[in-house]
């Protein structure tokens, strides 16, 4: 999307070239794409989170001189984000921002080419789709959805469009990354037969906002706009902010982290969602009101499906009372194992030539071997300044932007964890099995579709 000056610089240049372009073989249209490529940019912000302030801008900041992008506009429903938005940027930027009180005011400028949508979790959805149905790309925040009729409906409308989408799914910008997804693709690695995925913290705080709830009034911001689809409850300033402890704005450890890790897993083994998930956990701690565990633990079984004989079990486990901050990714086969913390495979655990010779089987030791040089650590907050996976991941994005070329993390990923992160959710809240139907695409739990 163009302004008017700019749309008509460039159909007066491809007017004046229209002729040598048709000796050259080369198209108008062809032309105008390459001019295109020199336009700047312009971004506008849907939510002025904390995410957003203190990781996606210094990110995007990293890149955006060189690749000639700039922020414009900053929607955000709360008077004092949205002026808080504007102030911060426009001493980034150096020039006027408009701020905007939700994301109608916004399209309505007319000259957003893209948005980062860093809102509530529950939210991302409507928002992506609401990006794309403004014919702006969209880097939109994790969880992709919390909800089937939100995923569903969100996939539909990207699909629909020519929009680029990038999930923020950051390990998939990550070299280590990328290279324990080759060695395993390659066969390298052997059958995975279990995954353990852990994130552990110890922080009274995490995921409180105890001052800003103290300054949020009612009159300040949109409570039904906030709402989108959710079932209407009274005005609570804990969660419009402290909105990861609530359900059924967000899911808590499954779509705040679990999406991380999950993610890769579908990654790395081409496969869409689990075949089953069963969890337990509770609030162990943390008993400030929240409706969501500080603790849990979820057992997946992946695989082909209707394939006894084929498969693997993913084990995913957390807690917000004690850890070092270190999320965890460890990958077993037979062989060995993949070690996404310390970059290494080695045959630790694998089997080795003794047992084998009494087994009557061939030794399948792994290698000693290092993924990449360098160790792309992932942090357990969500403020990590431009750090290198969510910077690489900005920039990804950002250069698609211009090659309309797929990124690295597209609308199907988000899609695909979102189809985990809901089935632990439903297995959590039910103490049921969740299992996922093909055809209905609904996360099923006692023969039911799992809604709220």
């Amino acid at each position: 999307m163009l302004d008017s000056r700019r749309k008509f610089i460039k159909q007066s240049a491809i007017a004046a070239a229209g002729t040598y372009l048709g000796t050259m073989g080369i198209s108008a249209k062809s032309y105008g794409n390459i001019i295109g490529a020199n336009d700047r940019v312009r971004v506008g912000v849907v939510g002025f989170s904390d995410r957003f302030k203190d990781s996606l801008l210094p990110s995007f900041l990293n890149h955006q001189k060189e690749l000639n992008f700039d922020i414009v506009a900053v929607s955000d429903l709360w008077n004092y984000r949205r002026g808080l938005g504007v102030e911060t940027l426009k001493s980034k930027f150096g020039h006027d921002i408009t701020g905007c009180r939700n994301n109608d005011e916004l399209y309505g400028l007319k000259d957003i080419d893209a948005v980062i949508v860093s809102t509530a979790d529950f939210q991302h959805a409507t928002h992506a789709a609401e990006a794309v149905n403004n014919k702006c790309d969209v880097y939109c925040e994790k969880p992709f959805a919390e909800t089937m009729e939100d995923a569903r409906m969100a996939l539909k409308a990207v699909k629909a469009s020519k929009q680029i989408v990038q999930i923020g799914s950051q390990r998939r910008s990550g070299n280590n990354y990328h290279a324990a997804n080759k060695f395993i693709k390659d066969g390298k690695f052997g059958d995975i037969t279990m995954v353990e995925l852990s994130w552990n913290v110890n922080q009274p705080g995490r995921w409180r906002r105890p001052d800003l709830v103290a300054k949020l009034k009612q009159e300040d911001t949109d409570w039904k706009r906030f709402l989108i689809n959710r079932p209407f409850e009274a005005w609570d300033p804990r969660k419009y902010l402290e909105y990861r402890l609530f359900w059924p704005y967000s899911s808590g450890m499954p779509g705040q982290w679990m999406s991380h890790q999950i993610d890769t897993v579908h990654w790395f083994t081409d496969l869409k969602h689990p075949r089953s998930v069963v969890a337990n956990g509770g609030i162990y701690q943390w008993r400030d009101g929240r409706r969501n565990w500080d603790t849990t633990t979820a057992v997946f079984d992946y695989g082909k499906p209707n394939d006894p004989n084929n498969g693997f079990q993913v084990v995913f486990t957390s807690r917000m009372h004690n850890g070092d901050e270190r999320p965890a990714e460890i990958y077993y086969s037979n062989g060995g194992e993949l070690n996404l913390n310390t970059n290494t495979v080695s045959p630790v655990g694998g089997l080795n030539a003794k047992a084998a010779s009494a087994m009557k089987m061939q030794p399948n030791l792994l290698p000693e071997l290092k993924l990449t040089e360098t160790v792309e650590q992932v942090a357990a907050s969500a403020n990590t300044g431009g750090d290198k996976l969510t910077s690489a991941h900005m920039r990804n994005w950002m250069e698609c932007i211009r090659s309309r070329k797929q990124t690295n993390a597209p609308v199907e990923a988000g899609y695909y964890h979102s189809i985990a992160t809901i089935m632990t959710n439903a297995a959590a809240r039910t103490g049921q099995k969740a299992t996922f139907d093909e055809a209905t695409q609904e996360v099923m739990v006692g023969g039911k579709p799992f809604k709220y």
